[in-house]
């Protein structure tokens, strides 16, 4: 591909961007399907247990989702990082089970500060991170055998933290109000306020940006379907949640930590080279990136993201025990990323891809609970979702390579 401006002549324009249905289309021709296939996904899950449940749309149950989900979430951003790499991280769940216990355990027994707790429960999930990072790029052991390894021995660790106790109840009105916490009616809409406001100067900035930089402008249809959606959206969520106890504390958390790592992705430089990274890591090194230390910073990201997460679950459960960090932790918080959107190859996906695919997660278990329907049934849903998720981006990704997208 030639670099225009060497031949001496004048290049042309680029033609402005199609909107609408046809810009849709294309973008799904060639296998950029971005969200859209999980949020037509929520409006069928959504669909089907409204029907069969008058109770699942109902303000108090959907406020109950937004706390089940706000944990998984917060572990999935983590994921959705060390994706982009096209690496894995399977640790995540014991991690975030011995940072919470490493919180706890400090607050309870040893009469440490609550504030200083919590950093040292992230601080512990930093740290696990940073080590297995660094075991990964400095001996090049897959990161799937690294850590394979870390959740067998950060679940013995998890153990052998918590002790004879088994089991150790958060009582601190700051650790517990992480999930039990709700914004006042007014505060609420004050705070939907400002993120309208933020969506609409976004908007508003990325224009601006890409005048100065002389690409073409952004479909009008598409900025205003997105300033139209935001409108709609979020007066209706506040609404729905000041219905019942009000905006929830941990909704706010899990937000912050997708708009700030979203943001981290998308306007930093070390967003820039964690993308280049995943889509080609040997490219990157040729061209100035230092691959291994990106590397060994997005895994000790993840930890941290883990342990954030292992906090909010304890803060919402009132304790930590030796299960905390199993069962389905893992499984679901890479199922979210994955089903959101993330691809498995490395180089492609949002950090929204979290949020939506921990709201799908949280909805079919959720509505299965309602139905009161067994746990094997929500396992065979919730896998044959990752299936299709999986098989959509494999698809995507052939679809892309016609089209030079890669």
């Amino acid at each position: 591909m030639g670099v225009p401006g060497q031949t001496g002549e004048m290049a042309a324009p680029a033609p402005p961007e199609a909107g609408g249905l046809s810009a849709i289309a294309r973008r799904l021709r060639q296998g950029d399907a971005s969200s859209l296939p999980v949020l037509l996904g929520l409006v069928l899950i959504w669909g089907i247990f409204a029907s069969q449940n008058e109770n699942f749309l109902s303000a108090r149950n959907l406020t109950n989702l937004v706390l089940q989900i706000a944990a998984m979430g917060t572990i999935s951003v983590g994921i959705v990082l060390v994706l982009l790499l096209g690496e894995i991280d399977l640790s995540v769940g014991a991690v975030s089970g011995m940072s919470a216990a490493v919180m706890a355990i400090l607050n309870v027994q040893h009469e440490v500060s609550p504030a200083l707790s919590l950093l040292a429960g992230v601080a512990t999930g930093a740290a696990i991170g940073l080590a297995q990072g660094f075991w990964f790029t400095r001996f090049r052991v897959p990161s799937f055998v690294v850590t394979l390894a870390g959740l067998l021995a950060w679940q013995g660790a998890l153990l052998w933290v918590l002790g004879t106790t088994g089991t150790v109840n958060v009582y601190d009105p700051l650790l517990s109000g992480l999930a039990g916490t709700f914004l006042s009616p007014a505060l609420g809409w004050a705070l939907g306020a400002v993120c309208v406001g933020m969506v609409i100067v976004g908007q508003a900035v990325t224009l601006r940006r890409r005048v100065r930089a002389g690409l073409p402008p952004l479909p009008r249809g598409a900025m205003a379907a997105r300033v139209a959606g935001v409108l709609a959206l979020v007066p209706a969520v506040v609404g729905l949640l000041n219905a019942d106890r009000g905006v929830p504390l941990a909704l706010l958390l899990l937000l912050g930590f997708v708009i700030g790592f979203d943001l981290l992705l998308r306007r930093t430089r070390f967003g820039r080279h964690i993308l280049a990274v995943g889509g080609n890591a040997e490219a990157a090194r040729r061209a100035g990136i230092r691959v291994d230390a990106i590397r060994v910073a997005v895994f000790t990201l993840c930890g941290a993201l883990a342990a954030a997460g292992g906090i909010l679950a304890t803060s919402r459960l009132l304790a930590v025990n030796q299960s905390s960090g199993g069962g389905d932790v893992l499984l679901n918080a890479i199922a979210a990323a994955v089903i959101g959107g993330t691809s498995l190859f490395g180089g492609r996906g949002t950090v929204w891809s979290a949020l939506t695919g921990a709201l799908l997660i949280g909805s079919i278990s959720n509505g299965m609970d309602l139905l009161a329907l067994p746990s094997s049934v929500k396992f065979m849903v919730t896998g044959a979702a990752l299936l299709a998720a999986v098989t959509i981006d494999a698809i995507a990704r052939s679809g892309r390579q016609p089209a030079g997208r890669g």
